[in-house]
């Protein structure tokens, strides 16, 4: 039975902010990188003011409009939207009423489809990178180029890849808010201990320096891994370190894989060699259930990590903060995995302007500042590196200095099916089950098959 969109959404309050004395410090706080007048722009900062424009003439702007978005999760982030953010868009477009429906990214795309197929399409929705494609081929989402949003434009203020994510045959259908990244990271203390003072600049460096930081007890049990790779999704590990190889996941046009390269099978014949060969970790030491990651308790000395990490240890073991050193992983070129999430809206939305300057609110740079501060993510927004949040998190800094080497997944339109099946195979060669070679080469039949090729 068809979930009913409506039924599962929470409406929010249209109330002006009453929050006490130390909510609005906070909020000021929160804000003063950018000025109130940044706060409360409601269209992005690059785009044109072309006829037709959402923000074009608030007056005009009116309806009840949906909003279905895996962001604000949790008490903090919903009273962040209703209590703090909504409040402001709202000052602006008075005659807009917003109903939000909370989701997290494990169901957000049963709830996308189930939307698609009810014909309840939110008429603003967020999604992660690589998901645009599948809906803007599907005909459920707005050209947003059609209504003065441009790549130029969006060019101007975000990294040109993590533009492409939001862009289908050439036109803008989705609008970067927040990215998340995947790069090496090095307990420094424990480096210091073992004689390094840097971390590895070179595959063979990393190599020697894993083995060296590696610690197991006197009957050969596993204490410490020099190198940790089992802690992250296998799909994000070994795209990292494609990347950082050269490699790409498809073809220029994205209509064949591209990852059983000699690049690609290279990247993977490395970790394999690191875990049987150099035996810096073990398979089975850890994983992504983990409670803690290792390199906060000291069970891993480097390893690849998510740029959360820096929240993780903030809560956990805040004086370990000033020894985690972020590096990108040493390869062929210099690269690093990134993720995120864009704001979209529906093709068939009632109140296309309402929507589009919903949209464009929660893209700019305050709101967009706000979000990813709750989430401890990272800001699409290139300008919000001189942010306070930016400048005091040393990895989303390192994130931001490094996303004209970043590199995305997606690309082709069947994305969203076939990336699930990346895991697997590279786990069939972690456990050598089969080589990187074969590994690779039955995921890049699969892929084909998939592809219609």
């Amino acid at each position: 039975m068809l979930m009913n969109f409506r039924t599962a959404r929470t409406t929010s309050t249209r109330q002006a902010v009453t929050a006490s004395g130390a909510t609005r410090r906070h909020v000021a706080l929160r804000y003063s990188a950018l000025g109130t007048a940044a706060v409360l722009a409601l269209a992005l900062s690059a785009c044109s003011a072309e006829e037709g424009s959402a923000t074009e003439d608030s007056d005009t702007v009116s309806g009840d409009i949906t909003l279905l978005t895996p962001i604000y999760e949790g008490a903090a982030g919903q009273r962040l939207l209703e209590d703090e953010l909504l409040p402001q868009f709202y000052e602006q477009y008075p005659d807009v009423t917003v109903t939000v429906d909370y989701t997290n990214f494990a169901r957000l795309n049963e709830k996308l489809t189930t939307g698609v197929v009810s014909g309840l399409v939110p008429d603003v929705m967020m999604m992660g990178v690589g998901w645009v494609e599948a809906f803007a081929d599907k005909g459920v989402l707005a050209n947003l180029s059609e209504s003065g949003i441009s790549v130029a434009d969006l060019e101007k203020s975000t990294t040109p890849e993590i533009v492409q994510a939001g862009v289908w045959e050439g036109d803008v259908y989705g609008v970067p808010i927040m990215l998340d990244a995947r790069f090496g990271v090095a307990r420094m203390d424990l480096l210091r201990e073992a004689g390094y003072d840097a971390p590895p600049s070179t595959w063979a460096e990393l190599v020697e320096m894993a083995e060296a930081l590696t610690v197991r007890s006197d009957s050969g049990s596993l204490e410490r891994a020099g190198f940790d790779v089992l802690s992250l999704d296998a799909r994000q590990m070994y795209e990292t370190m494609l990347f950082s190889s050269g490699g790409t996941l498809f073809n220029d046009d994205n209509t064949a894989p591209a990852f059983n390269s000699d690049e690609g099978i290279e990247a993977l014949e490395s970790v394999v060699d690191l875990i049987h060969t150099s035996k810096v970790e073990d398979t089975g030491f850890s994983s992504t259930k983990e409670t803690v990651n290792p390199l906060i308790n000291g069970r891993a000395a480097m390893g690849i990590a998510h740029n959360n990490l820096w929240t993780q240890t903030l809560e956990a073991a805040p004086e370990l903060l000033p020894e985690l050193e972020p590096f990108l992983i040493p390869g062929d070129a210099p690269g690093m995995f990134v993720g995120g999430t864009l704001a979209t809206m529906s093709k068939g939305s009632e109140h296309p302007a309402a929507a589009q300057a919903l949209l464009e609110f929660l893209a700019s740079p305050g709101p967009a500042l706000a979000a990813n501060e709750q989430r401890g993510n990272i800001p699409a927004l290139t300008e919000l590196l001189d942010s306070d949040y930016a400048q005091g998190n040393r990895l989303v800094q390192f994130s931001m200095e490094n996303l004209d080497v970043a590199k995305r997944e997606g690309g082709p339109s069947e994305w969203l099916g076939l990336r699930g099946e990346i895991a697997p195979a590279i786990e069939s060669a972690l456990l050598a089950q089969k080589t990187p070679k074969q590994a690779l080469d039955d995921l890049a039949d699969l892929f084909t098959s998939k592809m219609g090729g």
